[in-house]
C-alpha cells in the first residue's frame, strides 16, 4: 500500500514539474469600468490614448492618464472617470 501511495505521488510529482506555470503571460491591454493598464510596448505601434478613450468610452466615461513607467515591461495606467457636472466634456460614444 505505502508503494502504491510512493508510486502514486512520484507521477503527480512528475506531472506538475513537467507543466508550465504560465506565470509569465500577461496581456497588454487589460482595463475595467474604473481604468486599466496599456503595456509600454505598444507605444510605437498603436495611438495608445486612443485605444484608453475607446476603452472609457464604453462604459460613457472619460480617460484621465495616470502614470507612465518608460522601461521595459512597463505600462501606462489609466482611470476611467465620469464627467463632473457644470463640466464642457462630453465622453466619446464608441459604436460597436
Amino acid at each position: 500500500m505505502r508503494m502504491l501511495k510512493a508510486a502514486g505521488l512520484a507521477v503527480l510529482c512528475a506531472m506538475l514539474t513537467g507543466t508550465a506555470a504560465r506565470a509569465d503571460t500577461v496581456p497588454a491591454f487589460k482595463g475595467n469600468d474604473t481604468g486599466g493598464i496599456i503595456s509600454y510596448n505598444l507605444v510605437g505601434v498603436a495611438d495608445v490614448k486612443t485605444m484608453a478613450i475607446e476603452h472609457c468610452a464604453r462604459y460613457g466615461k472619460v480617460v484621465k492618464l495616470l502614470g507612465v513607467q518608460a522601461t521595459y515591461g512597463g505600462y501606462i495606467s489609466f482611470s476611467c472617470r465620469w464627467v463632473p457636472y457644470g463640466s464642457t466634456e462630453r465622453p466619446l460614444r464608441v459604436g460597436y
